[in-house]
C-alpha cells in the first residue's frame, strides 16, 4: 500500500501545484507566451476551461481554477486517507477543512520554493532564461514592495529573504493554531 500512496500522492501533488501556477500566472499577469506558461495551460487547459463555462472569473481572479485545486485537495484527502486505512470511510465535513488546510500549504510551499528557486538562478544563471523570466514575474509583486523598504547593502539583496522567513513563521503558527483541533477532531483529545 506504501507504493499506491505514494504514486497517488505525487501525481496529485503535481497537479495541484500545476493548477496553482495557473492561477498565479493569471494573478501576477506574467507572459502567457512563455515555453513555461504555455505547458501550466495546455496541461490544465481541458478541465479548467470547461469549469469556466460553469463557474465565472470574479475580476482578475481565476475562481474556476481556485475552486478547482479545493477540489482536489479534498478528493487527495478522502483517497489517500482510504489508502492509508485500506476502507472505505464516509465523506464527513472535516475534509473540507482538510482540503483548505491542504490548498494552503501547498501554495505557500510552492511559493517557498519559487522564491528559493529565484535566488539560487540569480546567483548561477546571468542569461535570460524563459524559466526565470517567468518566475522573476511571479514573485515581483511580493519581493518589489519589500525592496524598496529595506536598506541598501551593496549589491546584496536580502527582499527575497523577509517573505522566506514569513512564510515558515506561518506555517510553525498554523500548525500551533491547529494542532489542538486536529487532537480533538482525530484522537477524541
Amino acid at each position: 500500500m506504501n507504493s499506491m500512496y505514494f504514486l497517488i500522492s505525487t501525481l496529485l501533488d503535481l497537479y495541484i501545484v500545476i493548477v496553482l501556477f495557473r492561477v498565479w500566472l493569471q494573478w501576477s499577469h506574467a507572459d502567457f507566451y512563455n515555453p513555461f506558461s504555455q505547458f501550466v495551460v495546455k496541461i490544465t487547459q481541458p478541465v479548467v476551461t470547461p469549469l469556466r463555462r460553469i463557474i465565472p472569473s470574479i475580476g482578475g481572479f481565476d475562481l474556476a481554477s481556485v475552486l478547482f485545486v479545493y477540489v482536489l485537495c479534498i478528493g487527495q484527502s478522502f483517497v489517500l486517507q482510504m489508502i492509508m486505512l485500506s476502507a472505505i470511510l464516509p465523506f464527513n465535513e472535516s475534509y473540507l477543512l482538510i482540503g483548505l488546510i491542504t490548498m494552503v500549504k501547498t501554495a505557500g510551499k510552492l511559493l517557498f520554493w519559487v522564491l528559493i528557486i529565484r535566488s539560487l538562478l540569480s546567483w548561477v544563471n546571468q542569461g535570460r532564461h524563459p524559466i526565470q523570466i517567468v518566475i522573476i514575474q511571479l514573485t515581483e509583486p511580493l519581493v518589489a514592495p519589500i525592496r524598496r523598504r529595506l536598506p541598501s547593502l551593496g549589491g546584496l539583496d536580502l527582499s527575497i529573504l523577509v517573505p522566506i522567513i514569513m512564510l515558515q513563521f506561518l506555517n510553525y503558527f498554523i500548525g500551533d493554531l491547529l494542532t489542538p483541533y486536529f487532537a480533538h477532531l482525530w484522537f477524541g483529545l
